[in-house]
């Protein structure tokens, strides 16, 4: 199971690639003109303080805000076209924010399953003969009948994890995932996407304050500053050579916080 059921789609296109994207709120502009190139198979980690724009670009790249000039494209078809249908780009792109949004009312398989029930019309045995496979993988097969108030919140990030990734989406964006975690609980979240990359080949991008796990999984680093990103290329470039002031400020600091 990966998330390559669109193998093959937009050829040597990247699987989502901005182009002069530029989103504002009343008089505030939050993302100013970011053009961004997100290969297949690829980890682009956006980093920058809070209030840079990083999650309003991944709530953009999955169409839960509307932009305000320039274009977002998935696989080489433009989904910010007024005519594009929303409802079938958001099931080819799976979405993963800090509060876990699992439905209290079913238990922690039927949450992984139901998208490929709904969604991809598996049978529910074949559905549940996956979703099972994936929580023994991670060691949560005990946890399969449980319901979400009964597992810790690292489990139930790791359940959330799971649910986007049974959907088979093509691209998966990942919004501070472990910001609402306590701390010894950020490792075992992490390691589902240090899994989902080198397992599956997921295509991801993930904003993230965890700069020590951004370098050792990114492919690509974004550093995003009052909108722009104003810095990009490898962890080694981004975290070892930075260019930009700015960058090795922010960099600065949170080596000084104990994050890098």
């Amino acid at each position: 199971m990966n998330g390559d059921e669109g193998e093959g789609e937009g050829g040597d296109e990247p699987v989502l690639r901005l182009e002069a994207v530029r989103k504002t709120y009343g008089a505030s502009v939050v993302l100013r003109d970011i053009a961004l190139e997100v290969p297949a198979h690829s980890v682009t980690a956006l980093i920058g303080a809070s209030g840079s724009g990083k999650s309003t670009l991944l709530r953009c790249a999955n169409l839960l805000e509307e932009v305000d000039d320039g274009a977002i494209f998935l696989d080489g078809e433009e989904i910010t076209d007024p005519h594009a249908d929303q409802d079938a780009v958001r099931r080819r792109i799976g979405v993963v924010f800090q509060a876990y949004n699992l439905f209290p009312h079913m238990t922690v398989l039927d949450n992984i399953t139901l998208a490929p029930r709904r969604v991809r019309r598996v049978a529910r045995a074949e559905a549940e003969a996956e979703g099972l496979e994936l929580l023994h993988r991670l060691g949560l097969a005990d946890r399969a009948r449980e319901y979400p108030d009964r597992l810790s919140g690292g489990q139930q990030q790791r359940v959330a994890l799971l649910r986007a990734v049974a959907a088979r989406p093509r691209l998966l964006l990942l919004d501070e995932i472990t910001a609402a975690l306590d701390p010894e609980l950020v490792g075992e979240v992490l390691a589902v996407v240090r899994d989902l990359k080198e397992r599956e080949g997921m295509t991801m991008v993930i904003a993230t304050h965890e700069m020590a796990f951004a370098r050792e999984v990114a492919d690509q680093v974004c550093f995003l500053d009052g909108g722009v990103i104003l810095e990009r290329g490898s962890p080694a470039e981004v975290f070892g050579a930075p260019v930009r002031q700015r960058t090795r400020d922010f960099l600065h600091r949170v080596t000084a916080a104990g994050r890098l």
